[in-house]
């Protein structure tokens, strides 16, 4: 019994620190379960990524990495047009890492969202508890400011960014917020 939960405690263990996690099957028919790539030799092989929503902050410039543990940023953005590609361009312009939440294709970011602003209005930027309804170049800049984060890109790498557009957005000037609902 003891040894069960020990295994299982250790196997939870690995699932926390793993991004893969292997299944696969020996030649005496004995099931493995490994973070390691199986040998050429194992049978039934079965791979899953425990991908997560986390941001690697190895890369990033000490100023970065102190703003995202004091004030991590959310993007809450769909397809709205313009307004939420300036928004993602705006952060990828100054390098800022950030978690993208998409509320008309997730429920649950669409119910975060309604509770933080009171409706499903999108672009809506959230540095720490700072909170952003509507592209607003200004106002983006003195929240990410505030926060500690730099004014423009250190590193190449910024993001994630799934779907952000490779051209920066021309236009600067305040845009209306746009709901989704009405798209």
């Amino acid at each position: 019994m003891r040894l069960i939960l020990f295994l299982c405690c250790c196997i939870a263990a690995s699932l926390a620190q793993a991004a893969e996690l292997y299944r696969w099957v020996d030649a005496e028919g004995k099931v493995h379960y490994t973070d390691q790539p199986p040998p050429p030799s194992a049978q039934k092989v079965e791979e899953k990524n425990l991908g997560n929503n986390s941001i690697d902050t190895s890369e990033l410039p000490y100023a970065t990495r102190q703003a995202i543990k004091k004030s991590p940023v959310t993007l809450y953005a769909n397809d709205c047009g313009e307004p939420c590609d300036q928004a993602r361009d705006h952060l990828v312009r100054r390098g800022i890492p950030f978690t993208g939440k998409n509320p008309q294709t997730s429920p649950a970011d669409a119910e975060a969202l309604k509770k933080l602003v009171g409706a499903a209005y999108v672009p809506v930027l959230v540095v720490g508890s700072a909170v952003s309804k509507g592209y607003e170049k200004g106002a983006w800049d003195a929240a990410l400011d505030a926060a500690g984060y730099p004014r423009s890109a250190l590193v190449k790498k910024a993001g994630p960014v799934p779907d952000a557009k490779e051209q920066p957005a021309t236009a600067q000037k305040p845009v209306p917020v746009h709901p989704w609902s009405q798209r």
